[in-house]
């Protein structure tokens, strides 16, 4: 009984060529053996590339509109005993050889150029969290690939020439003729002798080697803006590796390591520091010297009767809001965070002094503090979880 082999492809019979090869492709790409490693995959790969082979032969395929099989007779044997892809490499290789060298459409994509774009490269610098603010100018040595100053990016010793590759006649890469079921299948791969290039230097530059770049040691200024954070960024374009023939140079990429301030502490554009004041300044107040990160001494106001943890904002006394633009907008704010420092050690007059104050306050004695009934203290909000 006659394969069929339309069903196979999961095609009609009235399948164009075109959908045939679709088809094929489909399956041929879900089935290979690089893709599914399966015996029955394999086995089914096997089937529905002879039915491919026959259906794609106008003469095979026209035996099997007439119910016959093209390969009772031992035809077309892609289909008969063996591996019917003995000889190709991956999934790929295939699909070059069917819609590649073996349809005639297969054309080599020529030599390539010497001059390559070249690499980004990326380097980190430490900065102080002053310089995080204000912005700065960095100078930094970097270890990259330059423009080789003896051969101009040529590649060719003085006096020396490029000249046409005898081995691939110019095209960059060499054919070979290998044969299957579907007949000669012409692949290519990159001639040995000038890798692919196309042409030979006779005398290389003795400096590059004929690369036209060398490795060196630069300096580079880093203009670092106000506003950057830990982890970011500075892109520095053209400042990265020359490419290979002396091609264009990749960017730079600065990135930044924010070193942890004494006294400040960041969070996003907002910063944050501790004041520690004497209890008698926090009950009667004062004005002090405040000294900030980048704008001097602020006079700050400490009301009388401040509380400890009372936390006083200086509007726009942060960091710079740095956009994606690289422009700054605004500046975010200034946290004080206020500790009363309560004394520890007290001589004979202090402590009368206080003893003295504290009876006539009437607060020899600690005191429950009331519960905060109908505004939301601490016990209020306790009874109310145990009543959930």
């Amino acid at each position: 009984m006659a394969r069929d082999y339309y069903g196979i492809l999961g095609v009609p019979k009235n399948a164009s060529d075109q959908e045939i090869k679709r088809a094929y492709r489909k399956l041929a790409r879900e089935l290979h053996p690089d893709v599914n490693p399966s015996e029955d995959a394999k086995h089914r790969f096997s089937e529905v590339t002879t039915a491919y082979e026959v259906l794609s032969d106008p003469q095979k395929r026209k035996i099997v509109d007439l119910g016959g099989d093209p390969l009772d007779n031992g035809a077309g044997g892609g289909g008969r005993g063996g591996d019917p892809f003995a000889g190709f490499g991956g999934l790929g290789d295939i699909m070059d050889a069917f819609f590649g060298a073996a349809t005639g459409g297969g054309r080599g994509r020529g030599p390539r150029s010497r001059v390559q774009p070249g690499s980004d490269a990326l380097i980190r610098i430490s900065l102080t969290l002053e310089e995080c603010a204000t912005g700065v100018n960095k100078e930094i040595t970097v270890d990259t690939a330059v423009l080789c100053d003896q051969c101009r990016g040529q590649g060719t010793a003085p006096g020396g020439s490029v000249h046409t590759c005898d081995t691939c006649g110019g095209q960059g890469e060499i054919q070979s003729v290998q044969r299957s079921f579907l007949g000669q299948v012409v692949t290519a791969r990159p001639c040995p002798v000038c890798r692919g290039f196309g042409e030979v230097i006779t005398d290389p530059c003795r400096q590059c080697g004929g690369d036209g770049r060398v490795r060196a040691r630069r300096d580079v200024t880093a203009k670092i803006p106000a506003g950057v954070g830990d982890g970011m960024r500075i892109r520095l374009s053209g400042q990265g590796e020359v490419g290979p023939g002396g091609g264009p140079a990749g960017d730079l990429y600065v990135e930044v390591d924010e070193e942890p301030h004494d006294v400040f502490v960041r969070q996003g554009h907002d910063l944050h520091c501790n004041l520690r004041v004497p209890m008698t300044t926090a009950a009667l107040g004062a004005s002090i010297q405040l000294e900030t990160l980048i704008d001097g001494e602020y006079e700050l106001d400490i009301e009388p009767g401040t509380q400890p943890d009372t936390e006083l904002v200086l509007t726009a006394r942060g960091m710079p809001r740095l956009r994606s633009s690289g422009r700054v907008d605004g500046r975010g704010d200034l946290h004080v965070h206020i500790e009363v420092a309560v004394p520890t050690k007290l001589d004979d007059v202090q402590r009368e002094l206080l003893l003295e104050l504290a009876q006539r306050r009437g607060e020899e004695l600690p005191t429950l503090a009331a519960n905060g009934r109908g505004q939301g203290g601490l016990f209020s909000k306790l009874r109310a979880k145990s009543h959930k």
